[in-house]
């Protein structure tokens, strides 16, 4: 999958969302939010992480401290301001070096893996617009697919102890239904010491979802609910809502 292309075009489908939203409008997902924040937060979040990049931190940085962090007032100028957040983030890869060692939020990784955060970042977000403007939101399975690998691998990390979403032992399958993503579209999920793995395997879990990755996507985030994105559950349902109930982001 290419990740550069996708920031772009996950960036780009968001801005045109809310172009002629109302910056007032509230966005249920995110409560307390409205689009003018996510707008400014997905925007500044992608210059916060091109900044991170550029500097090869090995620490945080605040992000009131990004340059140029807000975006202007008119709001054809706030888009191409957008827009051309997530192109500075794919210059400043490509200018350290894709496996360069920076600052993330789960430890040290290469820069290339924020531009794959970045994605997911907007992707999901912009199914908080969606829903708070009341438009239709659709997603490549490619990309809703990774997404959910994204987001386990960290949970694997941030999801331990009292966090931990499965009780040792317990399993949980996801089966996305759109065609051709193999086993991409299959995670086989165990609470295992206190945390989770997962593999791509096909098999069965004490429950199991089956849906559109999209759909699977936006109900592991919380997004919507499983029966709202015609997700069938099989086995035991609290299982799953354990995980929901317990997952640490």
């Amino acid at each position: 999958m290419d990740f550069r292309a996708a920031l772009v075009d996950e960036t780009a489908a968001f801005g045109e969302l809310i172009r002629t939203a109302d910056p007032a409008t509230p966005v249920p997902t995110c409560p307390e939010w409205t689009i003018k924040k996510l707008f400014r937060h997905v925007g500044r979040g992608n210059r916060w992480a091109a900044q991170i990049v550029a500097d090869r931190r090995d620490e945080a940085l605040d992000p009131r401290e990004v340059p140029e962090g807000k975006p202007p007032d008119d709001p054809g100028a706030a888009i191409d301001w957008l827009n051309a957040g997530a192109r500075l983030l794919i210059d400043s890869v490509d200018g350290v070096g894709a496996h360069t060692a920076v600052w993330t939020f789960i430890g040290p990784r290469p820069a290339q893996w924020w531009i794959r955060r970045r994605v997911h970042e907007a992707a999901v977000h912009r199914a908080d617009a969606a829903i708070a403007v009341g438009a239709d939101y659709q997603l490549a399975p490619e990309v809703a697919a990774d997404g959910i690998t994204e987001w386990l691998e960290r949970v694997v990390i941030e999801g331990k102890g009292e966090s931990a979403p499965l009780n040792d032992g317990q399993t949980l399958h996801l089966h996305a239904t759109d065609d051709g993503l193999g086993s991409a579209g299959e995670w086989s999920i165990v609470g295992r010491d206190g945390g989770i793995a997962f593999s791509h395997e096909h098999g069965k879990g004490d429950a199991a979802l089956r849906g559109s990755a999209k759909d699977l996507l936006l109900a592991i985030v919380r997004r919507q609910s499983a029966a709202d994105g015609g997700i069938e559950i099989f086995g035991d349902a609290a299982v799953w809502d354990g995980w929901l109930a317990r997952t640490p982001f």
